[in-house]
């Protein structure tokens, strides 16, 4: 590597959380990719079932797995992770050259790397793409994640012009990243689709429609996406092969076909019928094909939780004993075993288990940061009967906002049962809705309660710490406490570069928002999927875009 200085990324370190059985073994080869037994043979086309409409096309507004899995694979940044999740240079010729101190990165760019439409992809592509996604006037939920960036947060909050960003093209082949302070996750960062280059030239033809279908982009990626045609309401598009990528040689598949289908019967059908490659599995029918060979179980750095609405003063969801009450409410190993069945697990806290381990390597995140979640059906019925002293109330209604695929329906019905069996005047209401308007009417705090989740963008438990703060615009519900805010800050700031400090103030963050219950770890989430065996190495990422299509094949 061309490092001056490599940082040891210590409990940042990626495990292999997916348990693949069938489909995505093999040695890894010289550009990363893992080479099954077999090669491409039959027609190189994948058929993939998804549960959920595409929210966004658009790299700068984009924030959900959909939309992130779709943009990873048509689009590419400077690094690209590996199917060993490693970040291998991919926009880059080679890894970044990095200053001893951790904050400056030189970059040459990978001069073969061209546009869909031929033109080449050059420096100035990726200093538009990151100051359109941290000016305020993009409003981007993911632009918080560029405050590691020098002027990052100033930019972002109107306080300085996007052109004093941390980042300026030296050349056409070559970046100058200038960052606030030493971030030792940043290499996984230059592999995140939000920090992918963008043609200014294209977003300006098409202003507001820009991303707005398939045809209004152009695509530096392996594929580029074609027959879509718009966000939160179509339900079929696909990933074509894209010829002018630099790295064509290496992609086998011309195709790779997406259908929205949210029932997991209908998805099962299909694929016994053989009209589909790959779906995900819930409740029953995960259980029940428990010893099929094309059984894929991958374990996420996911948590799935509920937040309250916090927002007003009035509201009773500012009642810590409440809070408590109903997470004492809720059994989640019966969620997990006989409701989901799918390989999901009971969560240890909001930060995921198996996904950051100590400065010293030995000691797991969720062990350090001590198992706050469990269910006590006397202790909810404590913390409720204080709770309506506390509120000077005797019952209570409110509604759970959910997303309406097949195992969100579930959840939202058990959590709605278990919520009402254990707590003696508690009357819940459910709202299951597309994944786009639960989305926009979390951000709009247009809830009472609401069940949603967080996959990490990157193997750090800041991924997760960073979204609660106080005024975040990812805290929907306004959970907010000052303890909390200053552990994340100094772990972010003065304990950066000191990794045992670092850790501690994360894992007292943890303690902290957890001691309140200030949002409800409900599951880590897993996905028991069908694959078929003629399908090969399928990259599969626990943290950042969870899919890439790069180097897999079909071998009938």
């Amino acid at each position: 590597m061309n490092l001056k200085k490599s940082f040891a990324f210590g409990f940042i370190t990626l495990f292999s959380l997916s348990l693949a059985a069938c489909g995505n073994g093999g040695s890894t080869d010289d550009s990363g990719s893992k080479s099954a037994d077999g090669k491409p043979s039959g027609e190189q086309v994948f058929r993939v079932n998804v549960l959920q409409e595409m929210p966004s096309a658009d790299l700068s507004l984009a924030t959900d797995t959909i939309s992130f899995t779709a943009l990873n694979n048509v689009y590419e940044g400077i690094y690209r992770l590996d199917l060993d999740n490693n970040p291998i240079p991919a926009g880059a010729a080679e890894k970044a050259e990095v200053s001893e101190d951790g904050t400056v990165y030189k970059i040459k760019l990978n001069e073969d790397a061209k546009w869909s439409d031929g033109k080449p992809v050059k420096a100035e592509d990726y200093v538009y793409g990151w100051q359109r996604t941290v000016d305020p006037a993009t409003a981007s939920e993911y632009a918080y994640l560029y405050e590691s960036v020098k002027n990052g947060a100033a930019v972002n909050a109107g306080e300085v012009d996007k052109s004093d960003l941390g980042i300026k093209a030296v050349g056409d082949y070559e970046l100058e990243i200038t960052l606030e302070k030493a971030t030792p996750y940043f290499d996984y960062l230059l592999a995140f689709p939000s920090f992918f280059p963008q043609r200014q030239d294209i977003v300006e033809k098409y202003g507001k429609e820009y991303a707005a279908n398939s045809d209004n982009a152009v695509y530096n990626g392996p594929f580029v996406l074609a027959d879509f045609d718009g966000p939160g309401t179509d339900t079929e598009w696909s990933y074509k092969k894209n010829d002018q990528y630099w790295d064509a040689d290496t992609v086998k598949l011309d195709e790779v076909k997406t259908n929205v289908v949210k029932e997991s019967p209908t998805s099962y059908n299909l694929f016994q019928d053989g009209q589909v490659d790959d779906i995900i599995l819930t409740g029953e029918l995960a259980q029940q094909a428990a010893n099929d060979p094309q059984l894929v179980i991958q374990k996420e750095a996911s948590t799935q939780y509920i937040e309250l609405n916090q927002i007003d003063d009035s509201s009773p969801f500012k009642n810590e004993n409440l809070r408590k009450a109903i997470s004492y409410s809720i059994d989640r190993k019966s969620l997990v075993e006989n409701i989901l069945g799918d390989g999901s697990v009971e969560p240890k806290g909001l930060v995921p288990a198996d996904m950051s381990k100590s400065p010293d390597g030995k000691v797991d995140f969720a062990e350090a940061a001590g198992d706050k979640i469990e269910y006590d059906k006397e202790k909810a019925k404590e913390y409720w009967e204080k709770a309506k002293k506390e509120l000077n109330i005797d019952s209570l209604n409110f509604d759970i906002l959910s997303s309406d695929a097949d195992s969100s329906k579930k959840t939202v019905e058990y959590v709605q049962g278990a919520i009402q069996e254990n707590l003696d005047g508690v009357k819940v209401t459910v709202s299951p809705v597309p994944f786009s308007v639960r989305l926009d009417r979390s951000s709009k705090g247009d809830f009472d309660t609401v069940i949603g989740g967080w996959g990490a963008d990157y193997a750090d438990p800041s991924s997760f710490l960073d979204l609660f703060q106080t005024g975040v615009s990812y805290n929907r519900g306004r959970y907010s406490n000052p303890e909390y805010d200053k552990y994340v800050q100094a772990a972010s700031t003065t304990d950066a570069n000191d990794p045992e400090k670092r850790w501690d103030d994360m894992v007292n963050a943890e303690k902290t928002i957890m001691g309140d219950m200030g949002v409800i770890p409900l599951y880590q989430k897993a996905e028991a999927r069908l694959r078929a065996e003629k399908v090969k190495d399928v990259g599969f990422h626990p943290a950042g875009a969870q899919f890439d299509y790069k180097w897999t094949y079909i071998s009938e």
